[in-house]
């Protein structure tokens, strides 16, 4: 009898299997939304056996190269049309995998409160990287501000500007730094992720903004040799579920759109 209770956990132990270790997955983001986002489906992801572990960064290189040398399983936080630069820039091969959400650009000011506000000659800083510049380009033209030679290529550059009416003169600096920058100039055109982090409101503050339906979706992405993993493949389904799009209609209220 004094046997039992060491036969009894004996044959648990064969009968009853120790639970699984969670998978732990990594993924880089920027801070807003793509970081909030993240977080609020942690819960879901636990609950599948993945532990999801968010890599905050202030740029848009970084995740991409992390990813790319193995250092980092995926990324949130670019558009399609960043990734298709970057991966023909770099010699890449990152791959998109979900359609999440849309963060329309926005033209900002804190010197003009309109448009036709803006001074003849005013500085207007766009962001450099060549996929937001030709962006920023097309929605001034759709703000009347100019126009281009082409009207519909997404990768127009200053030298494609055909008309400027208003003599706007450019700078182009680093994405993240615009907000920065913004009391410095008399406008910049801002990636709703930088704005939002700097307390801007698209909806109430900007001069010009691109409509909801705009094809710069960002995207979930990994690499070729991990994108059908069983934990990332969780979290792409996490990221298109019902409970992330009522978040992100509720948290950002316009700002952020849900892209399915």
């Amino acid at each position: 009898m004094k046997r039992l209770p060491a036969l009894i956990a004996a044959l648990a132990a064969v009968l009853v299997p120790p639970l699984a270790a969670a998978e732990t997955l990594t993924v880089a983001a920027t801070a807003v939304p793509h970081a909030e986002i993240l977080e609020a489906v942690k819960p879901a992801l636990a609950a599948e056996g993945v532990e999801l572990k968010i890599k905050v960064f202030t740029d848009y290189v970084q995740p991409n190269v992390q990813v790319a040398e193995k250092r980092i399983d995926a990324n949130y936080f670019q558009t399609k049309q960043y990734l298709e630069e970057f991966n023909r820039n770099r010699g890449t091969h990152l791959v998109a995998l979900e359609d999440v959400h849309v963060e329309p650009l926005g033209l900002y000011s804190r010197k003009a409160k309109t448009l036709a506000e803006l001074a003849d000659g005013a500085n207007v800083a766009l962001p450099n990287d060549p996929s937001n510049t030709g962006r920023a380009l097309l929605l001034l033209q759709r703000a009347k501000l100019i126009t281009l030679k082409d009207p519909a290529n997404p990768v127009s550059t200053l030298k494609d500007v055909a008309t400027n009416p208003k003599n706007l003169t450019f700078r182009e600096l680093e994405a993240a730094t615009l907000p920065r920058v913004l009391g410095q100039v008399d406008a910049a055109v801002i990636n709703t992720n930088y704005a939002l982090d700097a307390k801007l409101d698209p909806s109430k503050d900007a001069l010009a903004i691109e409509d909801a339906d705009t094809p710069y979706v960002n995207v979930l992405v990994a690499r070729e040799d991990n994108k059908d993993a069983p934990a990332v493949k969780k979290l792409a389904a996490a990221l298109h579920s019902a409970a992330v799009k009522d978040f992100i209609k509720n948290k950002y209220r316009g700002a952020v759109v849900p892209a399915f």
